[in-house]
């Protein structure tokens, strides 16, 4: 059943009422990361907490090394700050690699066929060069190592994760993969943030997590990350204190006198990307819709989110952007009426949504 309490909290939560951040990185960073794999979808996701709200914002954090993208849980790729990209991705990224190797056999590569996309990786990309992802592709299979059927794709991520390669500046497009140990600040590892403690980095990234999406559980959180439920829980003690709790959900100080405050304001129509937390950053959605609307908003349960329409909270239909460059027009799948007041302010929001390009 939908809660739209909890819902209209975690918008606030989240930023998306106030937009309270001053920059994307601020926005960010206060998130530790944003789910990622469709790179225009996130730049907004980043612009739509902002202040200013814009893209070229966004664009600009991402080409200056501020902004790059990884895979620090769950095998998916992230959006988050460079400064904690390592320490984030050491701490949770193990699960995945081993995922990873456990598959390798079937896409015909082993560990041979790995050390030689390193090797290759790092020769191509010395001395700051970056590369798009298509011409480093080219390299492994001018070299012998064939990047058909996601056999790139697997090399790629895998090399991410381990800490050898990052998705960094902007290319127009996309972003270029850059050599982690020339595009990201020095000292941003486990060992340089955090001495080596693992309780410790679990309790920074849980703050992040409860202070820009709470309400939400350390089994939210466990989720999210796929750390061991137990080293969340030793982590727990060392920010509880900071924290507001109903002893099951936390969140940050004073979050529900702001919402009170807000008022009507919490209602305001939002288009949001497919995949912006809102939607993926918990456990359960049903928190801001009924199943049956969820199976709209992720037809087969296949993973690919459709754009949501929220309105208070509730997710109450799809949208998508039709027509050409110069004459976009904002369609939408309702899930429920709208009335011709929200959907008034709705072509609001679609004329200030923060898309990349025409």
């Amino acid at each position: 059943m939908a809660d739209p309490i909890l819902a209209r909290a975690r918008l606030v939560a989240q930023g998306l009422i106030t937009r309270p951040f001053a920059t994307p990185t601020a926005a960010v960073a206060a998130f530790g990361a944003m789910q990622g794999q469709d790179l225009h979808g996130v730049i907004a996701s980043a612009a739509l907490r902002t202040e200013a709200g814009t893209v070229e914002d966004v664009l600009s954090a991402i080409d200056s090394g501020a902004l790059v993208r990884g895979y620090p849980m769950r095998g998916t790729v992230f959006l988050m700050p460079a400064t904690d990209i390592a320490w984030i991705t050491e701490l949770c990224a193990g699960p995945a690699l081993r995922a990873a190797e456990s598959r390798r056999q079937y896409r015909d590569l082993d560990e041979a066929d790995i050390e030689r996309g390193r090797e290759i990786a790092i020769e191509a990309l010395a001395a700051g060069i970056k590369l798009c992802r298509a011409d480093l592709f080219a390299r492994w299979d001018q070299a012998g190592l064939d990047p058909s059927n996601g056999r790139g794709y697997h090399v790629l991520s895998y090399l991410i994760g381990k800490g050898v390669l990052v998705y960094g500046p902007w290319n127009g497009q996309d972003q270029d993969v850059a050599l982690a140990a020339t595009w990201l600040p020095p000292g941003g590892d486990l060992e340089g943030r955090f001495d080596g403690d693992r309780v410790a980095a679990t309790a920074e990234l849980l703050r992040r997590y409860l202070t820009s999406r709470g309400p939400a559980t350390v089994r939210d959180f466990a989720w999210w990350t796929k750390l061991p439920l137990g080293q969340v829980r030793a982590a727990l003690p060392l920010i509880a204190g900071e924290l507001e709790t109903d002893g099951e959900r936390y969140w940050r100080p004073g979050l529900m006198d702001e919402v009170a405050e807000l008022g009507r304001a919490v209602h305001r129509p939002l288009l949001l990307p497919g995949f912006d937390e809102f939607i993926l950053g918990y456990q359960d959605r049903l928190f801001a819709m009924s199943e049956a609307h969820h199976k709209r908003l992720v037809p087969g349960n296949n993973g690919v989110f459709k754009r949501s329409v929220v309105v208070g909270g509730e997710v109450r239909g799809v949208w998508a952007r039709a027509g050409r460059p110069g004459r976009r027009t904002l369609g939408i799948e309702e899930f429920r009426s709208l009335g011709p007041t929200t959907r008034s302010r709705l072509d609001t929001a679609f004329e200030e949504f923060p898309f990349v390009g025409e």
